[in-house]
């Protein structure tokens, strides 16, 4: 099949090209073949598709085809504008992983629905800025962690389920960062970190250790005093009428992610992605 050479001979910045409809999984196989090419360019597909089921078809079969190429589908939110309910963390969690592959160039492919694609993102700058990690051996000051932690995103629990959710108890500390698939349990020597570990949520129990993880941020928006403030003027720009009657802009300026603020994210930064 020499398609993909074609649509790359074809190519160029700003430009159209079209093709017939490729019957049952031939578009499937003329992306994978085209991800190829453009991983040894170092270069990323993003290939935007008409509904999360073409979305999800396309990320499965590619990867049938093409197993060793990284590829990615950007979930939806899953909610509807402006509706007073926030998207499952599980969900966010999904897209905080696929923005951070993608911005270390660890996605070779990344299958977005078009729906999907319409809103803005948060800025590279600020995933970077919030996303931190720690390392078996490093000193720990555990009131700055969890200051850290809640200025993050990440909520304090009794017990840790889901993710963005931490737990401290003496000298164990439970995290379940944003983008991973199981959470996991420091153990403090002290103000060192000894050993960390994974563990299963419904048992509690230790399952194997490893050297060091990786903190994403817990929101795809920051809420910390700066964001709070440029959400509150842009507001006042942006909406007619009294703000302080606004649920929303009352909830914000006490620092409550109120439900469903995820629409209203291009009002936390300068600019977006």
């Amino acid at each position: 099949m020499l398609l993909p050479q074609v649509i790359l001979a074809s190519l160029k910045a700003e430009s159209r090209f079209s093709l017939p409809a490729l019957p049952l999984s031939a578009d499937a196989l003329a992306l994978a073949r085209l991800g190829i090419n453009l991983r040894e360019q170092k270069r990323t597909l993003a290939v935007v598709c008409a509904s999360a089921q073409d979305a999800t078809r396309l990320t499965e079969e590619i990867k049938a085809f093409a197993p060793t190429l990284k590829t990615h589908q950007f979930p939806d939110w899953e909610t509807l504008p402006y509706d007073t309910f926030s998207p499952h963390q599980d969900l966010v969690s999904e897209r905080l992983l696929t923005l951070y592959q993608m911005s270390q160039r660890d996605c070779d492919i990344v299958l977005v629905p078009a729906t999907t694609a319409l809103y803005r993102l948060a800025p590279a700058a600020y995933l970077a800025g919030y996303t931190f990690f720690l390392k078996q051996g490093q000193k720990l000051d555990e009131a700055k962690l969890k200051s850290q932690l809640s200025l993050a995103g990440y909520n304090h629990v009794s017990q840790v389920m889901a993710p963005g959710e931490y737990a401290v108890r003496g000298g164990l500390i439970d995290l379940f960062p944003m983008g991973s698939t199981l959470p996991y349990r420091i153990d403090l020597f002290g103000d060192e970190i000894e050993t960390i570990r994974t563990f299963d949520v419904d048992t509690q129990r230790s399952i194997y250790a490893v050297k060091d993880i990786r903190l994403l941020p817990g929101r795809e928006f920051p809420l910390d005093d700066k964001a709070r403030t440029a959400f509150r003027g842009k507001f006042r720009e942006t909406f007619e009428g009294d703000p302080s009657k606004s649920p929303v802009y009352k909830d914000i300026g006490l620092g409550i992610a109120t439900a469903g603020i995820e629409y209203y994210l291009p009002l936390f930064f300068e600019s977006t992605a």
